[in-house]
């Protein structure tokens, strides 16, 4: 009997989706992507995402200020938007709460979740409410737009293209891991905590990449790109090059790692829940796509790979030397 940990994650999803993906209507996008795409008003397209946050898997109560768990909840469903090149429009959440929780630390938890919509000008317009026995089940799902010929998909890599990122790789999950074990101790430690609790969805650089001829896929970087980039060549039906050395990393993180013995190509590669935006980028465009980058937000385009054939898989280089990475990027089940 095969169990839920063998398969993983997308596994389950390849497994239960094939039966809801036949007979799609061709202008309706359905499981398999950061949003689901479905008609609206002449080439505007309604985008769909939802997310589940999870007490005691996705945040610990203790280690997370309610107020950065408010703005963090919706963070990452934003992120989805932004994947996509769209903008948000309205969110709906739906609380699983323990009955002895303090009114205050609710008070704290929206105050946050209303900083963020209010930076956005998404409104929450619903949700539901349910009693839990014991812990806390946080979901949002936001409705946004996006014009038809903008949107992006994780399904249109092709060998040549190069691997880009729009933000430096690792701070969340170096500041996860200083939350499960001693907590932060200075002030890089603490900027990487910050970075874990309060990430800063892409919607912008999103947004401006999408109307960029020359960007063929993009998707967020949720669970480190280790497992986000096997998204997009499972996808695109493609492999991917990785460059280690040109993973972007901030000072904060490669100070913290030497410190404490970390690996920081690994931290960048396999800590998750950044929240930036991976694109593939035809290469005839990328210097073009670079220079306007740079004006509009100030920091570069990091480019980290290129796209391969599909039986290459997924390889990961340090200059020209191959490289194993001893993490991996997050599974929920396996």
């Amino acid at each position: 009997m095969t169990t839920l940990s063998a398969i993983g994650e997308f596994g389950l999803i390849r497994r239960f989706s094939p039966p809801f993906l036949k007979k799609l209507p061709k202008d309706l996008m359905g499981i398999g992507d950061d949003c689901a795409v479905l008609p609206w008003k002449g080439r505007m397209r309604l985008l769909v995402t939802t997310d589940m946050l999870v007490e005691d898997v996705h945040f610990l109560r203790a280690k997370i200020p309610a107020r950065d768990l408010g703005y963090k909840s919706l963070s990452v469903s934003l992120s989805d938007i932004a994947a996509m090149g769209g903008r948000p429009e309205s969110a709906f959440l739906s609380l699983a709460l323990p009955a002895e929780i303090r009114v205050e630390w609710l008070d704290a938890f929206f105050r946050g979740l209303k900083d963020l919509a209010a930076a956005e000008r998404v409104r929450l317009l619903g949700g539901d409410t349910t009693k839990s026995p014991d812990l806390i089940i946080i979901n949002i799902a936001v409705i946004g737009r996006a014009d038809r010929e903008r949107i992006k998909f994780r399904s249109g890599a092709k060998p040549g293209d190069l691997i880009c990122v729009t933000g430096e790789l690792g701070d969340s999950g170096g500041g996860l891991r200083l939350l499960l074990k001693d907590g932060p101790v200075d002030k890089d430690e603490r900027y990487l905590v910050r970075k874990h609790n309060r990430p800063r969805p892409h919607l912008e650089e999103g947004a401006w990449l999408a109307g960029q001829d020359g960007i063929t896929a993009m998707m967020d970087v949720s669970d480190g790109i280790d497992s986000d980039l096997r998204r997009i060549m499972e996808r695109s039906r493609c492999g991917v090059v990785v460059d280690l050395e040109r993973l972007p990393v901030s000072a904060p993180l490669r100070r913290t790692a030497e410190k404490r013995g970390w690996n920081v190509h690994e931290a960048a590669a396999a800590g998750g829940e950044d929240y930036c935006l991976l694109a593939a980028v035809r290469a005839e465009r990328i210097k073009k796509i670079e220079t306007g980058f740079r004006k509009r937000f100030c920091r570069s385009l990091a480019v980290i790979g290129r796209v391969t054939e599909r039986t290459t898989g997924l390889r990961y280089f340090a200059g020209r030397l191959p490289i194993k990475l001893g993490r991996r990027g997050f599974d929920h089940f396996g």
